[in-house]
């Protein structure tokens, strides 16, 4: 159904229907627009101001030929101004209005309409000034702002299409969100505050004190309070249509309140930290909370596109962020730990700040992250609290398989959910060992998240072998054998990152390895201890390969993780001929670090020995560029894990190299590369990376030996672990810029 607008009507003329309309006239200017209001001032002024064509005395007449009606009037005034105009409504008219409470307009409309009306769409601007009345309008008073359409069963798709239109016309952004939801999420952020805003000054003027108190006071006291310089007769209102909710809300921050002034009264630190630890989180990502998303977005909500122009050469000496693997760990660890624990080198990159986030979910205190130093104060194995939430983990594997484990040992129920791209991937490599050892999990078809973990289910120990290579499943297994009766054994069949058996070392667990098989024990503790992360060899490879295939390079990555299980990076590229060395090994942490050279040299294809699979599953993308640049055949079996993660690996990498002009066959678990050699170049074209930020970062990298423009669409889950790419690209001499 489409809708033809001749006439206007406008019933209450103040800011926020004025602004509307006023907005709505520079793209509809021959609507014919006419008002009402009670004031008969604001007519006039709506009218000299052009805002309306005309206005009546009586609502009945303003409405009777209107094709769209706009209520922007008083909450409780909205049933009494229905009742008026309902007689007089053309049977085709479509109805809405701008009230910030939604739920008292739903039983106006049924209760003088008797039945939900499909051409009335219920809407909220979340906008506004502390100047009121029409003479305040304001045609921009919307752009960059959220309006909230909340649909009622019966209203018809078509009217909500057309009134979203029409705030999207005047520079919006439209959610659609249930009339019971919006009427909570509201009564928290924006009821609850003018709420306490207008309590707070009132308390502080009734104290004798009180020309001190607001003579200096500071900024802090100004921008919580401005809001009580609100109309109060609007506000009466609200808090009368929306009381419920604004109850539950200020019981609830009643509650919290009363538990911080026991913490301040008896100098709990702890307690303090971690309010304010986490209202420090909540409020850097207060735009989210607002929409009552995850404090981590998900990132399929971003659209950002990379445009790599081909040539160039790297060169330089710096740093790649902080090792993703090891930086999940810490949080894990740290936080499971008796004590304090310092991190320096963490990855503020997506991932791990979903990880950090989930055990603030579950009450521990984390200071930072802040230029990669984290404080975490341990609560302990048996410490962790119940989240409010769902654990929501983003596009983080690692977060949600090692999580899985620790939480089947916890004596509360939790639910893990992610983003559309975690959401397909499998999690019955995990769920399965673990119902072996007592865990009771549920998951949606095929073992994919959500993943619900029941609580307070004995664990007991199992010997396990794993069917297929898997660090992660080999390390939630032994985050579960932490809390289950007697000995969890795990078998692997080829050499995997071995992080999680040398952090436990590290903080004073026990842990048995003898050859491809690993035991722990419960009844340990961990003990804090400090952490520095080493960079990222997966983040580092990107710029190895960049190196390798470019002429006229020369870089060295300073403190690199050189992990005996996550070298196979480096021993691929070895054997396929690169100049690479490492420089100033030593050991810090427990684990091995170094600093890589590499320079450019021409590359060889090879068989990659299936040994080394295992050893560089993550760095496979950026390998396959390494491939196609290498003089004669490479040929990559075993890898069928590539399937499976943030993408098909396999697929995407052989799609995107076939339109860069590359003679590449997929296989089953692998592929079978023809290298173009030292006169070749990749093409130009589109890449579709599938939301992965691996697959993103390699074509990017693939510009440096191409002969056209690449653009590589929708790279923003690149932060998930390298925050930092396109600077430290662009800084090395890559020419790839953001779109």
């Amino acid at each position: 159904m489409s809708f033809s607008i001749n006439t206007v009507a406008v019933v209450g003329l103040g800011l926020i229907g004025g602004s509307w309309i006023k907005a709505l006239r520079q793209t509809y200017p021959d609507w014919h627009v006419i008002g009402f209001d009670r004031n008969q001032d604001s007519m006039v002024k709506a009218h000299s101001l052009g805002i309306i064509d005309s206005y009546e005395g009586s609502v009945d007449n303003v409405v009777k030929n209107a094709d769209l009606v706009i209520l922007s009037v008083p909450i409780l005034a909205c049933r009494e101004i229905l009742s008026l105009i309902r007689p007089y409504l053309k049977p085709d008219a479509i109805l809405t209005d701008v009230g910030s409470v939604k739920g008292c307009v739903a039983d106006d409309i049924r209760a003088v309409f008797g039945q939900d009306q499909a051409n009335f769409v219920l809407g909220h601007p979340i906008a506004g000034s502390e100047k009121s009345g029409i003479q305040a309008a304001n045609e921009s008073l919307f752009q960059n702002h959220k309006v909230i359409i909340t649909p009622l069963p019966s209203t018809s798709l078509s009217a909500v299409e057309f009134i979203s239109s029409l705030w999207e016309v005047v520079g919006a952004k439209v959610e659609i969100m249930d009339v019971a939801h919006h009427d909570e999420v509201l009564a928290a952020t924006s009821h609850l505050p003018h709420l306490l805003a207008y309590s707070l000054v009132d308390t502080l003027a009734h104290n004798h004190e009180n020309k001190e108190i607001f003579n200096y006071a500071a900024g802090g006291f100004r921008d919580f309070t401005r809001i009580a310089a609100s109309s109060p007769k609007m506000w009466h209102d609200i808090f009368t249509a929306n009381k419920t909710a604004v109850l539950d809300a200020l019981d609830l921050f009643a509650h919290d309140l009363s538990q911080l002034r026991e913490a301040v009264a008896n100098s709990d630190s702890t307690t303090m930290m971690g309010v304010f630890t986490r209202a420090k989180v909540a409020r850097d990502h207060f735009s989210k909370i607002l929409a009552r998303r995850a404090y981590v977005e998900p990132m399929k909500n971003q659209q950002i596109n990379y445009i790599a122009n081909p040539g160039g050469c790297v060169t330089g000496t710096f740093r790649v962020p902080g090792d993703k693997s090891i930086s999940h760990r810490s949080i894990m660890l740290g936080s499971l730990a008796n004590g304090t624990t310092e991190v320096t080198g963490f990855l503020e990159g997506e991932d791990s700040l979903a990880t950090l986030q989930a055990f603030r979910d579950m009450g521990v205190v984390i200071e930072g992250p802040h230029r990669g130093r984290v404080t975490i104060h341990g609560v302990g194995l048996h410490g962790l609290k119940r989240p409010p939430n769902t654990l929501y983990l983003g596009n983080s594997g690692t977060s949600m398989r090692l999580l899985a484990g620790l939480m089947a040992g916890q004596n509360f129920d939790v639910e893990m959910t992610g983003d559309e791209s975690l959401s397909k991937r499998p999690m019955n490599r995990v769920a399965n060992p673990l119902r072996e050892m007592g865990a009771e999990i549920e998951t949606s078809a095929e073992g994919r998240p959500p993943m619900l973990i029941k609580g307070s289910k004995p664990l007991k120990g199992i010997t396990y072998t794993l069917p297929m290579a898997s660090a992660q499943v080999k390390s939630c297994l032994l985050l579960s054998g932490l809390y289950a009766d007697g000995k969890t054994i795990v078998t692997e069949p080829a050499p995997t990152r071995d992080h999680t058996e040398r952090m436990l070392k590290g903080f004073g667990y026990k842990v048995q390895v003898d050859g491809d098989t690993v035991t722990v024990e419960s009844g340990g503790e961990l003990t804090a201890t400090n952490i520095d992360v080493p960079s990222d060899i997966s983040s580092a490879t990107f710029f190895m390969v960049a190196a390798s295939i470019a002429l006229d390079s020369d870089i060295t990555l300073e403190h690199v993780g050189i992990n005996p299980t996550r070298i196979g990076i480096i021993n691929i590229l070895r054997l396929m001929g690169a100049d690479l060395e490492l420089l100033n090994e030593r050991e810090v942490g427990g684990e091995p670090v170094a600093d890589i050279r590499i320079r450019s040299a021409q590359l060889k294809g090879i068989n990659i020995p299936e040994d080394q699979v295992p050893l560089a599953i993550d760095e496979f993308p950026a390998i396959f560029v390494a491939a196609a640049c290498a003089e004669g055949t490479t040929v990559l079996t075993g890898a069928e894990e590539l399937r499976v993660k943030e993408s098909d690996r396999i697929q995407a990498m052989v799609d995107g190299l076939q339109v860069l002009g590359v003679d590449i066959k997929g296989t089953e678990d692998g592929a079978v590369i023809e290298g173009f050699g030292a006169k070749g170049a990749f093409g130009g074209g589109e890449i579709v990376t599938h939301h992965d930020h691996r697959i993103a970062m390699s074509f990017a990298v693939a510009s440096l030996r191409a002969s056209k423009p690449i653009k590589i669409l929708d790279c923003a889950n690149v932060a998930t672990s390298f925050p930092s790419f396109i600077e430290l690209s662009q800084s090395s001499g890559m020419n790839v810029t953001v779109e």
